[in-house]
């Protein structure tokens, strides 16, 4: 007689309904998440960048909640303050430069200066022919306005998504060790392959930032200081112009300078034409090759071609976090695969013949 249990009905339903009910809750948190997709993006990369510092402050004062408000407060005056500053005083440039071109313009003082040359006579002509500059100024002054005043009335929400990114951030520094255990507990790699994949995070993140928007933000610096020594109108302006090209890989601070340069020397400003086009070309170009291997050396080596569709792919898909978020998806799933490749070679070499 068979005194064994029946199988219960249904028992093969339950993996794959709880697998079904995971995959739901796992989607459903992503929709939590999504709003707050900015302040956690920047609040891990603050934390990242910050960690050595923060470990240094934790040697100090020994209390984790008093070491971590101490590092999210000196983190608030080095980044939070000065950027405040900046972007208010930007605004203002901005629409006052655009103010001022406008005037240039419908004075026809650009058009007085293609005249003087009639090497690019035909050039301005086909300009006037084709764009209505004086209509594009003004629509572009009024835009900048329409800009500075969107500004202001979003800066409530900016206000907010600050704050909300330095409350995480004050978590992620008491917290870090618990949430990376957490994550190696989660993650169905060992523990060689776990520490491989924090540390290509930290890699991404570091050389993000520092190759990328610390050289930008210098490059940029240098633009605008020659700009200002040199009297050309809206240094500040310009100077965070060249930033923003520095950072993608197939442009630069050229795009900026290297018109500023012909627009001097057709005006006769010989001297001034050749220092900036030497500034340029030497100081601003070259400090690029100085201080990323300072600051980077060999920790994240992309081509071209992915850095470019990592960081335009990042910004159009995520926004700003995106400019963190696409390269560390880049650089994680090559990690994965890489993972994946080994893994399938070990089991063919004990694959038997």
């Amino acid at each position: 007689m068979n005194t064994d249990n029946p199988p219960v009905r249904g028992s093969h339903l339950g993996p794959l309904v709880l697998a079904a009910v995971t995959i739901v809750g796992i989607v459903v948190c992503v929709l939590l998440a999504e709003p707050f997709l900015g302040a956690i993006t920047w609040a891990l990369a603050l934390a990242i960048l910050s960690a050595p510092f923060h470990a240094w402050i934790e040697r100090k004062f020994k209390h984790p909640n008093l070491a971590a408000m101490i590092s999210v407060f000196a983190i608030v005056l080095l980044v939070v303050v000065p950027a405040a500053l900046l972007v208010g005083r930007l605004v203002e440039e901005a629409a006052s430069g655009a103010a001022s071109v406008r005037a240039r313009v419908a004075d026809g003082e650009l058009q007085r200066l293609l005249d003087a040359h009639p090497g690019i006579a035909p050039i301005g002509k086909w300009i006037n022919q084709q764009i209505d500059l004086p209509s594009m100024m003004a629509n572009l002054a009024t835009w900048l306005s329409n800009a500075g005043a969107t500004f202001v009335k979003g800066s409530m929400l900016q206000v907010a998504e600050v704050l909300l990114t330095f409350y995480m951030l004050f978590y992620f520094l008491r917290d870090r060790n618990a949430v990376a255990r957490l994550f190696r507990d989660w993650m169905p790699l060992g523990s060689a392959d776990a520490e491989r994949l924090f540390q290509r995070v930290f890699n991404t993140v570091h050389a993000t930032v520092y190759g990328t928007l610390a050289v930008a933000a210098v490059q940029g610096s240098l633009g605008g200081l020659m700009f200002w020594i040199l009297g050309l109108p809206t240094p500040l302006l310009w100077g965070v112009v060249m930033s923003l090209l520095s950072v993608v890989p197939v442009l630069g601070s050229f795009v900026v300078w290297i018109p500023a340069a012909i627009l001097l020397l057709l005006d006769g400003d010989w001297g001034k034409a050749l220092i900036l086009a030497a500034w340029g070309g030497i100081v601003v170009g070259g400090i690029d090759n100085v201080l990323r291997p300072m600051l980077v050396g060999n920790q994240l080596r992309l081509h071209t071609i992915p850095a470019f569709i990592s960081m335009i792919g990042g910004l159009a898909l995520f926004g700003a976090p995106g400019f963190i978020l696409g390269p560390l998806a880049v650089t994680v799933t090559m990690l994965l695969v890489e993972i994946w490749a080994a893994r399938d070679k070990i089991s063919g070499r004990k694959r038997p013949d």
